[in-house]
């Protein structure tokens, strides 16, 4: 079946997040929200945590949707974000070691990230942030929501804008792999290993310097790309003769499941 076909009808949807990791549906609600769309093939793509895949599997089953083992893998380059999604993986010794010890720097991370929310007289708690992470995962999107619910802030964004932004004062680094090691931690596990959404890598060169590494594929398409970043990143797949995926990087009510940009 043509890309184009597929976009049209709505097919797929690689790229979703649950309450695994920061998303605000749990797997079987995202998976239900697929198949009402009338989606056929969807990855559960949780950040740095497949927690989540085997309830969406055995909600999958009852209705007419595929869902694809995933993950998003944290990565730095360069001092940038580099985010890597993996597609049909399996779990394992390596990958469930690095994983947890991730999860372990998140949970650190998290404490002192409330600790700066509180030197800055904003008074939460880990126990404030818990309330929204449903996950073993605990993110900033849960931190940023403990800011709004005090009266800290008027939305999430403004806690991002002022706050929990890279570079802003209640910021910490998160453990992060490079792309080189997330890369080989994916074909490990029999995986398949994509960049993604390379615009808001911001910087075309660097896009350009990853597809050196063994990517297999690039996230063409995505909710944040517009049609000239379209034609750019399936350029570059053409260049590199690898995969060319999409996805709504769903989280929450904002978003639109099988939703992701323009066929050109």
């Amino acid at each position: 079946m043509e890309i184009k076909k597929i976009l049209e009808n709505g097919y797929f949807d690689l790229h979703l997040h649950t309450t695994a990791s920061d998303g605000s549906f749990s797997p079987s609600e995202v998976v239900k929200m697929a198949a009402q769309k009338g989606l056929v093939t969807i990855a559960i793509t949780d950040h740095d945590t497949t927690d989540g895949i085997q309830e969406a599997l055995q909600t999958a089953r009852t209705l007419n949707v595929t869902v694809i083992q995933g993950i998003e893998l944290s990565t730095k380059y360069k001092g940038k974000n580099i985010d890597i999604l993996g597609y049909y993986i399996h779990e394992s010794i390596e990958l469930s070691g690095v994983l947890q010890k991730m999860r372990e720097h998140r949970f650190n991370r998290s404490q002192l990230i409330v600790n700066k929310f509180c030197e800055l007289g904003m008074a939460i708690t880990l126990d404030d942030v818990q309330k929204y992470s449903k996950g073993d995962v605990i993110a900033r999107p849960h931190i940023a929501k403990a800011v709004v619910d005090k009266g800290y802030a008027k939305n999430t964004q403004e806690v991002f804008d002022l706050y929990l932004g890279d570079g802003k004062p209640c910021a910490a680094d998160k453990m992060v792999l490079s792309p080189n090691e997330g890369i080989t931690l994916i074909h490990n596990a029999g995986g398949i290993a994509v960049l993604a959404h390379p615009l808001l890598i911001q910087d075309n060169s660097l896009v350009e310097e990853l597809m050196q590494l063994s990517f297999d594929g690039i996230e063409v398409w995505h909710r944040k790309h517009r049609k000239e970043d379209i034609i750019r990143y399936k350029n570059l797949a053409k260049k590199y003769n690898i995969l060319m995926t999409g996805g709504s990087d769903f989280h929450n009510e904002e978003h639109t499941i099988g939703e992701f940009g323009f066929e050109l």
